[in-house]
C-alpha cells in the first residue's frame, strides 16, 4: 500500500522524535562526552555489547556510549528525517549489508576513504574491496557472515564419498545419494524470497554470469545446471531457507547443504553434533566464491563527532573484541586471528569461514536487487521447477529488470 508524501513526512518526524527520546530516557552521560550509536542486535547480542564491549571503549577513551536498538528497515527514514531537520543525532550505525544501497544513493553516509587505512592487516580484503563503491569506502567491515558448505561426514563416508569441490562432483554426489537412499539428500535453498535469490546470487556469480543481467552466459549456465541437478535433491529444498536448513542436517534428512556461517553456531556448542562437518564450499564452473553477509558500520552525515565514532570503528575492529564476538556470541570474526581463545571442536567451522571469506563477495549496492529477487524466483520456478526452455524464459525475464524503477 503506498503512503502519501505528507503521512510520510509525518512518520519521518515521529521516528525522529522517538528516538530522541528514547536517546533521552537511556540514560545519562554525566559530565562526559556521549557518542550516540545505533544497533540491530538480540537481546542476548545487547547484552554482551553492553557489559563487556562498550564498558571496554568508554573506559580506555573517557567517552560515554549511547547504544540504542535500531532495525535496519528503519534506518535509512531516521537518518534522512535527522539529516533535513539539521539535527543528526546518531554518530556511528551498523547496517544490514543488503540494505545499503539507500544510504549512499541518498548521500547519508560519509565519505571513509581516507580511514582505510586503519582497517587492521588480518582483516581480509575481500570484506573491504566490496564495500567500495568505485575507489570509494563509505562502510566499514564489522560483523560478517559468510555462506559455507555443511555435510554429514559419517554418510559421506559410508559411500565413499567426499565433498565436492566443483559443480561435476556436487552432480554426482545428489545422484549416488539418491541412488542409494532412494530420496535426494543434498539441498538447494528454493522456498523462494530472500534465500532462493542469495543462493542463485552466488552460483551465477561463479559461473560468470552477472546476476542482474539475468540472461547472459553465467546467468544460462547455472540454469541449464540446475535443471539437471533438480531431480537428484532432497524434497526438502522447496521448504529450505536459512533458518531451517540446518535442522535437515541436525536430523538427518539431509547430508549437504549451503548456508550461512553464524547459522550452524548451534550444531556445533558442545559438539552435539559430531557428525556435521564444515568446509568453504565448491567452486562453479568460472571461479569459488561465497556470498558476505552480516553487518557493516557508518558515519552519517552531519554528526559532529566523526573522530570518536573513528574510534569505535577501531574498538570493534580490534582483536579484543572481536575474541569477545567470537567466545560470547559465535559470531565468524572478520580477523583471521580472532580465533585463540575458541573452543577447539569449532575451530574447523570457524576456519571453514575464514576460508570462505577469502573469496566473498558482497551483493551489488542497486536499485534493482528488489526487482531482481522477484523475477530470479520466477525464473526458478518455471525453469528448474516446471522445466521451461532456459534461454527463451531468461530473454523474456531480463526484459523486465532492465524496465525496473529507480527506488
Amino acid at each position: 500500500m503506498l503512503i502519501n508524501r505528507s503521512r510520510r513526512n509525518d512518520l519521518k518526524k515521529l521516528v525522529f522524535f522517538m528516538f530522541i527520546a528514547a536517546l533521552l530516557l537511556g540514560g545519562c552521560a554525566g559530565k562526559r562526552e556521549k557518542l550516540n550509536v545505533a544497533m540491530s542486535l538480540s537481546e542476548s547480542e545487547w547484552t554482551v555489547m553492553r557489559e563487556k564491549v562498550i564498558p571496554l571503549f568508554e573506559k580506555n577513551h573517557k567517552i560515554a556510549v549511547e547504544a540504542v536498538q535500531v532495525e535496519a528497515s528503519d534506518l535509512p527514514l531516521l537518518l534522512e528525517a535527522m539529516k533535513k531537520a539539521g539535527n543528526m543525532q546518531i554518530d556511528l550505525f551498523a547496517q544490514d549489508n543488503m540494505q545499503l544501497f539507500l544510504l549512499t544513493n541518498n548521500k547519508l553516509v560519509e565519505d571513509l576513504s581516507a580511514y582505510e587505512n586503519i582497517i587492521p592487516r588480518r582483516v581480509p580484503r575481500a570484506l573491504v574491496s566490496g564495500l567500495k563503491t568505485g575507489d570509494r569506502l563509505y562502510f566499514m567491515p564489522y560483523r560478517p557472515d559468510v555462506r559455507i558448505t555443511y555435510y554429514n561426514k559419517e554418510k559421506f563416508d559410508k559411500y565413499g564419498l567426499k565433498p565436492p569441490r566443483n559443480w561435476d562432483q556436487l552432480l554426482a554426489v545428489a545422484m549416488k545419494f539418491k541412488q542409494k537412499e532412494k530420496a535426494g539428500k543434498v539441498i538447494f535453498q528454493a522456498s523462494g524470497g530472500m534465500p532462493t535469490a542469495v543462493q542463485m546470487y552466488e552460483w551465477i556469480v561463479s559461473a560468470g554470469g552477472d546476476p542482474f543481467r539475468l540472461n547472459d552466459r553465467g546467468c544460462v549456465r547455472t540454469f541449464t545446471f540446475l535443471q539437471k541437478l533438480w531431480p537428484y535433491l532432497s524434497p526438502d529444498s522447496k521448504h529450505a531457507k536459512s533458518d531451517n536448513t540446518n535442522d535437515y542436517l541436525s536430523r538427518g534428512s539431509a547430508y549437504l547443504a549451503q548456508n550461512w556461517a553464524l547459522n550452524g553456531y548451534s550444531l556445533f556448542v558442545g559438539q552435539e553434533k559430531e557428525q556435521i562437518k564444515t568446509y568453504e564450499g565448491f567452486r562453479g564452473p568460472r571461479k569459488q566464491v561465497h556470498v558476505i553477509g552480516g553487518q557493516v558500520l557508518g558515519i552519517p552525515k552531519g554528526t559532529r563527532k566523526k573522530t570518536q565514532a573513528l574510534a569505535f570503528i577501531k574498538h570493534l575492529q580490534s582483536r579484543e573484541v572481536q575474541e569477545i564476538f567470537v567466545k560470547e556470541m559465535g559470531w565468524p570474526s572478520l580477523r583471521t586471528d580472532a580465533y585463540s581463545h575458541a573452543e577447539p571442536g569449532m575451530k574447523a567451522y570457524y576456519n571453514s569461514a575464514s576460508r570462505a571469506m577469502e573469496r566473498g563477495i558482497f551483493p551489488k549496492r542497486s536499485a534493482y536487487w528488489n526487482e531482481y529477487e522477484k523475477l530470479v524466483n520466477e525464473a526458478f520456478v518455471k525453469i528448474v521447477l516446471n522445466g521451461e526452455p532456459v534461454k527463451q524464459t531468461l530473454d523474456i525475464l531480463a526484459k523486465k529488470i532492465s524496465r525496473s524503477p529507480v527506488l
